[in-house]
Formats: C-alpha cells, sequence, structure tokens
C-alpha cells in the first residue's frame, strides 16, 4: 500500500460526516447574522465605507445562499435566519459600525476555521477562502488583525458572553 492510498481518508475524498453538517449550519447562520448586521452598519456608515459595507453585505449574502445550498446537498435543511439579532453592543454612530463590522467577521472567521478542521477536501478550500476574507475584513474594518484569525482563542476575546456559533439571536 502506498502512501497516496494509505491517506485515502473520507476528507480526501470530500465525503461529509455529521460534523460537517454541523459545521456548515454553523457557518450558516453566522451568514446570516453578518447579512443582517451589515445592514445597521450600512445605516450608520456613509462615503467609501458605505461601499465597503454593500459589497461585504453582497459577498455575505452570496456566501450564505452558497451555504444553504451546500447543506441541502448534505442532506439537511437549512437553518433560517432569525426574526431580528441581539447586536453586541450599541451602534449609534459610524465609529460603532466599523466595531461591529470588524466582530462580524472575527466571529465569521471562527465558524470557518471550524469548517475547516471538519470539512472534506473541497469545503475546506472554500471555508480557509472565506476564512482569508472575514480575516482581511476584519483588519479592513479595525485598522489591525491578529496573528491566526479564527482561533478559539480569539474568538473567546471578541465575544465574551459566548462562542462564535452561539445562540441564533445573537450576532
Amino acid at each position: 500500500m502506498t502512501a497516496g492510498t494509505a491517506r485515502g481518508s473520507r476528507r480526501d475524498h470530500d465525503d461529509s460526516g455529521p460534523d460537517e453538517l454541523t459545521a456548515v449550519q454553523a457557518a450558516l447562520a453566522a451568514e446570516h447574522a453578518a447579512v443582517y448586521g451589515y445592514g445597521v452598519v450600512g445605516g450608520r456608515i456613509a462615503g467609501e465605507r458605505r461601499t465597503e459595507a454593500q459589497a461585504a453585505y453582497d459577498g455575505h449574502r452570496a456566501r450564505r445562499d452558497a451555504l444553504r445550498r451546500v447543506v441541502r446537498d448534505l442532506g439537511g435543511t437549512p437553518q433560517a435566519a432569525a426574526a431580528a439579532y441581539e447586536l453586541p453592543f450599541p451602534v449609534p454612530d459610524a465609529a460603532a459600525a466599523a466595531r461591529l463590522a470588524a466582530e462580524l467577521e472575527d466571529r465569521l472567521a471562527a465558524v470557518y476555521a471550524d469548517l475547516v478542521r471538519a470539512g472534506g477536501a473541497v469545503r475546506r478550500r472554500e471555508a480557509a477562502a472565506a476564512l482569508r476574507e472575514a480575516a482581511v475584513r476584519s483588519v479592513r474594518w479595525r485598522g489591525g488583525g491578529v496573528a491566526f484569525p479564527g482561533l478559539v482563542e480569539r474568538a473567546a476575546e471578541a465575544a465574551p458572553s459566548g462562542s462564535a456559533s452561539a445562540a441564533a439571536g445573537a450576532l
């Protein structure tokens, strides 16, 4: 048996399991929250930053729609968006809106890091790309980044009230 066939695990062939479906559902829930959150951000920000918020909003909507299809492909029922989400802090102005956008991206990075771990080969690549995009957006909104975006340790600092994939009603 060669090293190539010894490594012929389910992850190399992109077979899915319950952990992968759970991670995809968590990513879908986070994308629902991000779409809601960017609606708030867009209402509080102006100029060039509004264009950036609109691009992020559109990107998260597209990723959310793709994740719905993935959940169905994995044999699940896509989780629906909540009617509303509890913001992690008040967002009265543009500065708070930028902080909210960075927080949304940090939380997305955490769930995509989980999907990288749980996913098959194809979904690992897609999740890694989504994690990278979230990390870049977070840096743009915050003006600085972290060494390893999406790590649990970072998510705990960013979301002291719970994990990145906490209750559906909270951002």
